[in-house]
C-alpha cells in the first residue's frame, strides 16, 4: 500500500504519516540548507508502507537523484524516520510514479555545471558550464563589485597578483554566477585550457571513490593539471578529515605551479567551522572577496536587467519599486518572482499591476516580510561587535564574546519564530535554559544601560531593513 493510503490498528493514520513526513521535511531543510533541500530532497515523496517489515519507500524523479539521495542522505532519512514513527525500521530509496516529475523540480537538482561528469575530447577537457552564468549578464553594484571585479582579473589577466580567489556570500548572491563566469571567459580566452568546476561535495564524493577503487592517482592528477580549478561551496567538506587532506594538497599543487584556483562558500575562512587552520590560511593567502546582500538599487538593476530577456512581458515602474523592496532575501528568489509573474500573467491573461504581484507572490511576500535568519543576526552582531563570527557558537565565556552572543540569542529569540531548544542547538548545541537566561538578562540590561539599548535599536533596524 502507498503511504497516502496506510492505515491499521495500533498503527499511525495517513494523516500522522504523511504529518511526519513533513516535520522530517522542516528538519532537513533547516539543517541542509534551501539550496541542498530544494534541489534534492524535496521532490521526495511517499510511496510503498510495508507494514509487516517496517519498511517504508522513498521515491524521486530519476534514477541519478535516487542514486545521489541514497549516497549522501539515506542513514539520516533512516534516523529521522525511526525517531518520527518507531514501527517504521527501514527505508529503501528508489524511483516512483509518486515523485513528482515538474520541469521545475528536474531542472533544479542537476545544473549540468555541477553534476554531470566530466570528459575529455581530443585531449582537451570539455567544461560543462551553465550557459546563462556569464561576465556580461552579471549586474554589478556596491554588494558585489569587488567580487566581480576580482572574478573578471583572475579570468582574463595573464598574471593575477592574487591565488587564490575566495568568494563568500549567503544563499543566492550570485557566487556560483561568477564561478560559471570565470570558467566562460578563461575557457575563451585559452580554449586548451583544462578547466574544471565542482562542488566540494563532488570533490569529496569522487575522492572516497577512488579510495575505494584504488584510483587515487588518477583522481589526483586529472585535478592537479587543471590549468583552473574551481571548487563551490567548500564549507560542505567541514569535519572530513582525509577529504581535507587531499584538498589541501590539491590546492598546495595548483597554487606553485602557478595555475588558478576559485573557491566559494558561504561565509569568510575565519568563519569556517570544522576546518583545518592550515587550509583556512591558505584560504586567506589570496584574495578573499565577499558578496553583500543586494541593496535596494542592485535589486531594480537585477529586475530591469531581467526584463530585458522578456520583452513581451510589460511590468509598470510601480510594480519593478514594490519588487525591488518586497523581496530583498537573495537575487534567486528575486529572480524566481518575476519568473512567476510573467508565467501567470501569460496563463491567466491579467495585466500586471501590484495587485496581481500581491496575489500571485502572497506566500513569498509573506516570507520576505518577516524571514530574518539565526545566521543573518549572528552574522550581524558579530559585525557590530567586532568579533568573529564562530565565537557565537565557541565556549569561551570572556565578557567581550559572552554579551554580544546574548545579544545575538535575545534577537533570534524576538526576530524569528525559532523555538528557544532550536536557537540553543544553532549557538553551539546551547541548553534552552541558556536561551532564557540570555533574554531575561538583555531585558534587563536594556533598562538599565541606555548605550545597550541604542546598540539593539540599531541591530533590530538593519536587520528589518
Amino acid at each position: 500500500m502507498r503511504g497516502d493510503a496506510y492505515a491499521a490498528p495500533g498503527q499511525p493514520s495517513p494523516d500522522p504519516l504523511q504529518a511526519a513526513w513533513e516535520s522530517i521535511r522542516a528538519g532537513l531543510r533547516r539543517d541542509c540548507g534551501a539550496r541542498t533541500f530544494d534541489g534534492w530532497l524535496r521532490p521526495i515523496a511517499l510511496g510503498n508502507y510495508d507494514l509487516e517489515h517496517g519498511t517504508l519507500r522513498l521515491e524521486l524523479p530519476s534514477q541519478f537523484m535516487a542514486e545521489w539521495v541514497q549516497t549522501h542522505f539515506a542513514e539520516r532519512l533512516a534516523l529521522a524516520w525511526r525517531a518520527a514513527v518507531p514501527t517504521i525500521r527501514h527505508i529503501v530509496i528508489g524511483v516512483g510514479a509518486a515523485a513528482p516529475k515538474t520541469a521545475a523540480v528536474v531542472e533544479i537538482p542537476a545544473p549540468p555545471a555541477e553534476e554531470e561528469p566530466a570528459v575529455e575530447k581530443d585531449g582537451l577537457y570539455a567544461v560543462a558550464l551553465e550557459p546563462r552564468y556569464r561576465f556580461d549578464n552579471f549586474v554589478i553594484g556596491k554588494a558585489n563589485e569587488v567580487a566581480f571585479n576580482a572574478a573578471r582579473t583572475l579570468a582574463t589577466a595573464e598574471n593575477v597578483a592574487f591565488n587564490p580567489l575566495f568568494l563568500h556570500g549567503g544563499t543566492g548572491r550570485g557566487k556560483t554566477h561568477l564561478l560559471h563566469a570565470i570558467g566562460h571567459e578563461f575557457h575563451r580566452q585559452r580554449p586548451r585550457a583544462k578547466i574544471i568546476y565542482m562542488s566540494a561535495e563532488k570533490f569529496m564524493v569522487e575522492f572516497v571513490a577512488a579510495l575505494r577503487a584504488n584510483e587515487t592517482i588518477q583522481f589526483k592528477q586529472q585535478l592537479r593539471s587543471a590549468d583552473l580549478l574551481m571548487i563551490d561551496d567548500v564549507q560542505f567538506i567541514a569535519g572530513k578529515e582525509s577529504t581535507q587532506e587531499e584538498f589541501f594538497h590539491t590546492m598546495n599543487e595548483i597554487i606553485s605551479a602557478g595555475r588558478r584556483l576559485v573557491i566559494s562558500s558561504d561565509r569568510a575562512p575565519q568563519d569556517l567551522d570544522g576546518i583545518e587552520p592550515r587550509i583556512l590560511s591558505r584560504l586567506s593567502w589570496g584574495l578573499v572577496a565577499d558578496i553583500n546582500q543586494a541593496d535596494l538599487e542592485l535589486r531594480l538593476n537585477i529586475i530591469l536587467k531581467k526584463l530585458e530577456a522578456l520583452p513581451d512581458v510589460q511590468v509598470p515602474e510601480d510594480v519593478v519599486m514594490f519588487l525591488a523592496k518586497r523581496i530583498n532575501s537573495n537575487v534567486r528568489e528575486l529572480e524566481g518572482a518575476l519568473n512567476r509573474i510573467a508565467a501567470y500573467a501569460a496563463m491567466t491573461n491579467r495585466a500586471i499591476d501590484v495587485d496581481f504581484v500581491t496575489e500571485v507572490l502572497a506566500s513569498t511576500l509573506r516570507a520576505n516580510q518577516r524571514r530574518i535568519s539565526i545566521d543573518e543576526i549572528q552574522t550581524r552582531v558579530s559585525e557590530h561587535y567586532r568579533i568573529r563570527k564562530a565565537e557565537m557558537t565557541s565556549a569561551r565565556r570572556a565578557r567581550e564574546v559572552a554579551r554580544p552572543r546574548q545579544v545575538a540569542m535575545y534577537l533570534s529569540k524576538q526576530l524569528t519564530p525559532r523555538s528557544l531548544p532550536e536557537i540553543g542547538r544553532r549557538f553551539g548545541g546551547r541548553d534552552h535554559t541558556t536561551v532564557i537566561h540570555a533574554v531575561r538578562q538583555i531585558e534587563k540590561l536594556r533598562a538599565q544601560d541606555p548605550e545597550l539599548d541604542s546598540d539593539i535599536r540599531l541591530l533590530v533596524r538593519q536587520l528589518e531593513g
